[in-house]
C-alpha cells in the first residue's frame, strides 16, 4: 500500500507550550486515518502544518510523494473550522461561492450534494438546516473538485447523535469511494466506528500509530470466581499460559493468558486441582481502558 502522507518529525512550539515534539509517522492511501486525543494534545496544530495554514518549527512532510505545490493543493479538500457559509443563501448558492473561491467547475455542485444527501433541500438556506445537515454541507464544500484526499478537524464535533450518525455515513460512503480520509477527533467511538488506522498523540507527542487494533491493543481475558477467590488468584498464577490477573467487579478475577485458553479446559484444569468455579465467562478489555492504558503510561 503506497503512502499518501508522511510526517518526519515536526514540531511546533507556541511559546512555552510544545505542541508538538518530533512526531513522525505514515498514512497509507486509501485508509480513513483518524488523529485522535484529548484537547490540547496538537491534532489541529498538525492539520493546520499539513495543510500550509501554519509552518512547523523544524521537521518535515511529503504529501502524495512530493512536497506539496498548488496543483497538489487542489487534490486535497479541508474542514479546518466550524462550517462558515451565508446564512441567508441557500446550499447551493453557497457552494456556487466555494467553487469559485477554489476555482473548481460550478457543474461539480450537483455532485458533491448527491454525495451529501442534501438535493432535497439544496435551495433552502443554511439557517435552516440542521447541525449534521450544516457538517455535511461543509464536507460537500470539501469534495467539491474531486480532491484525492479530505482532511476533517473534528467533522462531528458538537453534534447530536443524529448528526454524529449523518457524518459518520458520510465519511464512510466517501471511504468506499476509494478517497483517503484524514480526521482528527476526541472522541474515541466515533475513531473506533469510522477509521481504518490511527496515530494518538498527548501534550504534542506520539503514543502510538498503525492500524486501530494493532496500536489499541484489546486482548481478551477469562473472567473467574469461586469460594475464595483469594486462594483462586493464588492457584491460576500457576497455570502454564498464565500472564496476569487482576481484581474485577463483585471480586471476580480477570485473568490474562499468553494464548488462547478454552474456558472448559481451564474449568477442568481448575477442578484437578481441587477448585470449582463458579464464575467462568470470556470477555474483552474495552477500547476506553485501552486506550486509557496507552495514553496513562
Amino acid at each position: 500500500m503506497s503512502t499518501i502522507l508522511s510526517l518526519n518529525n515536526i514540531s511546533k512550539r507556541y511559546g512555552h507550550v510544545q505542541a508538538l515534539d518530533g512526531v513522525s509517522f505514515d498514512i497509507p492511501a486509501g485508509s480513513v486515518y483518524g488523529i485522535l486525543g484529548p484537547n490540547g494534545s496538537g491534532k489541529t496544530t498538525m492539520l493546520g502544518i499539513v495543510t500550509d495554514v501554519l509552518k512547523a518549527d523544524a521537521g518535515s512532510f511529503t504529501l502524495m510523494e512530493q512536497t506539496p505545490s498548488a496543483a497538489q493543493r487542489r487534490k486535497i479538500g479541508t474542514l479546518l473550522e466550524t462550517p462558515n457559509f451565508y446564512h441567508y443563501l441557500s446550499a447551493y448558492k453557497n457552494l456556487q461561492i466555494v467553487a469559485n473561491i477554489k476555482q473548481t467547475s460550478e457543474q461539480d455542485i450537483p455532485r458533491v450534494l448527491e454525495l451529501a444527501g442534501l438535493v432535497a433541500r439544496q435551495h433552502s438556506a443554511f439557517k435552516t438546516y440542521s447541525l449534521g445537515m450544516k457538517q455535511r454541507l461543509a464536507i460537500a464544500a470539501a469534495m467539491l473538485g474531486d480532491p484525492e484526499v479530505l482532511i476533517l478537524d473534528e467533522p462531528a464535533n458538537g453534534l447530536d447523535p443524529v448528526g454524529i450518525a449523518e457524518v459518520r455515513n458520510l465519511i464512510r460512503q466517501l471511504a468506499q469511494s476509494g478517497k483517503t480520509i484524514i480526521m482528527a477527533s476526541h472522541l474515541l467511538d466515533e475513531v473506533e466506528k469510522v477509521c481504518t488506522h490511527v496515530a494518538i498523540l498527548r501534550k504534542g507527542k506520539l503514543l502510538g500509530s498503525g492500524p486501530v487494533n494493532a496500536v489499541l491493543s484489546r486482548d481478551n481475558f477469562i473472567e473467574i470466581g469461586g469460594p475464595d477467590n483469594q486462594a483462586l488468584s493464588q492457584l491460576i498464577k500457576q497455570h502454564p499460559a498464565f500472564v496476569q490477573v487482576l481484581p474485577g467487579q463483585d471480586g471476580i478475577l480477570q485473568v490474562t493468558f499468553r494464548e488462547t485458553i478454552d474456558p472448559a479446559s481451564l474449568n477442568s484444569w481448575c477442578a484437578q486441582q481441587g477448585v470449582w468455579l463458579s464464575h467462568l465467562q470470556m470477555s474483552r478489555k474495552s477500547l476506553e481502558t485501552a486506550f486509557l492504558e496507552l495514553t496513562n503510561n
